[in-house]
């Protein structure tokens, strides 16, 4: 066993794929500490920085002195606490829906929205670009998976006419796709809703505090009320850590009834929850401040790469891929990026199936931090 893993290792090594833990001593603001020297951060997504932000942090402390490190339980027995009770009203009234639960992560959100809400008898529609939780809630209940080409309405159609006559019908979707910055067609999707009577479930972590005056592209693309359920993260723009899953009271009485990742899992502490608190009451008073900001940052920085003849493929959010015809020539031009002063995410697979270079973008980048980003790229790439 030892001697095949061994042998595996060897073999991911060969292929470009090998990863290791980046040397991070600590980030701070816009800038990260790696290998003891400050480069600017376009891996994180931390878009809006809040994870410094003074408010959440004071939020945060004076959550632990009062209710300690610990939530000491998972929430139904003793691990859910009025702070939790909060973030979950002012989650749902921010995101327009009756009722809200937040869960310990992303990846368990959508584990717990899929594998409670289907089974073997249902079917899945998934776009083939969706986050790999999507896919592994699927496995994991045992439903009928079936992917239709990325944001490919014709595609889909023709599979939702093909599995018709299934009774119980899932339509999941990323909003922004994490790895390509683009958008789903939500509006096409909703006329199909009606035509093929699915659920209708999306999944908002990129686009939340960001797009839709911070509540999201449904709210952007006003089809919130046409969404059944509207999961999203506070560990990406929002600055903090755990997952949110909006729907109507009886959805979410049945998450918290039959849901086994949320049933067997202790909360989150309340630290974090004191942060997401606040955090949510920030982006919804001050979008302008930090997600205009960011919208702003990406047009300056999608017209610059324009100006000089860079290909961003099809994003239109505040993550960028520069692809690559193999992981070595990635490899080689994440280090100049580094040797440049700018760190970058290198995505291969299992992520991805194509290499590239993500570049994502923060609120609180100015001007010339955009301007030596697009001069490294155009440099190297």
């Amino acid at each position: 066993m030892i001697a095949s893993i061994k042998d595996n290792l060897e073999d991911i090594k060969s292929k470009g794929l090998y990863r290791n833990l980046p040397p991070i001593a600590k980030s701070h603001t816009k800038y990260t500490i790696f290998n003891g020297e400050e480069k600017l951060n376009c891996a994180s997504n931390d878009y809006l920085g809040l994870s410094h932000n003074d408010q959440v942090k004071e939020a945060a402390a004076e959550a632990l002195r009062m209710y300690g490190n610990s939530s000491g339980s998972s929430r139904i027995v003793a691990g859910n606490y009025d702070l939790y009770d909060k973030l979950e009203y002012e989650t749902a009234k921010f995101k327009n829906y009756e009722s809200c639960l937040t869960v310990n992560t992303g990846y368990t959100a959508n584990l717990l929205i899929i594998s409670t809400l289907a089974d073997s008898r249902s079917i899945v529609f998934t776009d083939k670009l969706n986050h790999a939780s999507i896919y592994d809630g699927i496995k994991l209940c045992g439903a009928k998976m079936v992917r239709y080409k990325h944001n490919d309405m014709n595609h889909l159609e023709t599979l939702l006419k093909k599995y018709d006559k299934y009774p119980n019908k899932i339509l999941i979707t990323d909003t922004i796709f994490s790895m390509d910055g683009d958008k789903a067609r939500l509006k096409e999707i909703r006329k199909l809703k009606y035509k093929y009577n699915f659920l209708f479930v999306i999944d908002e972590a990129h686009a939340t505090g960001i797009f839709g005056e911070g509540r999201g592209i449904a709210h952007e693309e006003g089809v919130e009320k046409d969404i059944d359920i509207n999961m999203g993260t506070f560990s990406k723009a929002l600055g903090g850590f755990g997952a949110y899953i909006c729907a109507d009271k009886n959805i979410i009485k049945y998450l918290i009834n039959k849901g086994r990742s949320f049933i067997f899992t202790t909360s989150l502490p309340p630290s974090v929850i004191g942060g997401n608190v606040k955090s949510v009451e920030i982006v919804s008073k001050e979008h302008e401040k930090y997600g205009g900001r960011l919208l702003d940052n990406c047009r300056i920085f999608t017209n610059l790469l324009a100006t000089l003849n860079i290909d961003h493929e099809k994003s239109n959010s505040q993550i960028f891929p520069f692809f690559f015809k193999d992981n070595n020539s990635a490899l080689e031009v994440q280090k100049k990026l580094l040797d440049s002063g700018v760190y970058a995410l290198l995505a291969r697979r299992p992520s991805v199936t194509t290499p590239r270079l993500r570049i994502s973008l923060r609120a609180d980048f100015t001007n010339e931090d955009i301007v030596k980003i697009v001069k490294c790229l155009k440099k190297i790439i």
